[in-house]
C-alpha cells in the first residue's frame, strides 16, 4: 500500500478509536474477503482495547453460519457475496460478541472468483447497531490489494458514518 493510503486508514481509525472511547462504545468486526484488515487497522491505534472487542474472520460459508450465525437459507439464496449476508454478518458479530457495534465485509477480492453477475470486486459493507443495520454496496476496480484496502476504507468509514449519527448507543452492561 502506499504511504498515503497507510496515513488515510490510520486516520480514519484514529477518529473511530476517538468516538468509540468518547462514547463508551464497542466495536467488533466480521471479515471475509478483507482477512482480518478492518481489525488489524484498528487495534494499531494505541488503546484500541477500550472499545474493540474483537473480530471474526469468516471466509468460509461454513464459519458463516457457525461462527455469526448467518443462516443456511440467506447464503443459499443470495451467496455469500450479497447484501443479505453483509447484514446477517454483520448482527450476528455484534449479537455474539456483546458489542455495540459490529462491522462485516464480504465481497470478491480477485483475481479470480468473479461471474457475470457477481464480479471481482463486488464488495458489500454492514454495520449493526442499536438502530439496525445500514449496507452499501461498493464495485472495486483495482488488484486484489487494492480492493482489500478500498474494503476496509469503506469499513472504517460506514462505522463512523454510524457513530457519528449517534445511532449507536452503548448496550446495557449485562445483569448479574
Amino acid at each position: 500500500m502506499a504511504d498515503d493510503a497507510l496515513a488515510d486508514l490510520a486516520e480514519l481509525s484514529i477518529r473511530l478509536g476517538a468516538l468509540c472511547s468518547a462514547r463508551g462504545l464497542r466495536v467488533a468486526t466480521v471479515e471475509s474477503c478483507t482477512g482480518g484488515l478492518v481489525g488489524h487497522l484498528i487495534t494499531d491505534v494505541p488503546g484500541s482495547s477500550a472499545y474493540f472487542v474483537g473480530g471474526f474472520v469468516t471466509y468460509s460459508d461454513a464459519l458463516k453460519r457457525e461462527a455469526v450465525g448467518v443462516p443456511d437459507d440467506v447464503l443459499a439464496a443470495h451467496g455469500a457475496v450479497s447484501a443479505q449476508v453483509a447484514m446477517a454478518m454483520a448482527t450476528g458479530g455484534r449479537e455474539r460478541m456483546g458489542a455495540d457495534l459490529a462491522v462485516s465485509v464480504t465481497g470478491i477480492a480477485g483475481p479470480d472468483g468473479g461471474s457475470e453477475s457477481k464480479p471481482v470486486g463486488l464488495t458489500y459493507v454492514a454495520v449493526a447497531d442499536a438502530a439496525g443495520v445500514a449496507v452499501k454496496r461498493f464495485a472495486w476496480s483495482g488488484d486484489r490489494a487494492e480492493n482489500k484496502r478500498r474494503s476496509a476504507q469503506a469499513a472504517l468509514e460506514l462505522l463512523l458514518e454510524r457513530v457519528e449519527a449517534d445511532g449507536a448507543v452503548p448496550l446495557p452492561p449485562p445483569s448479574t
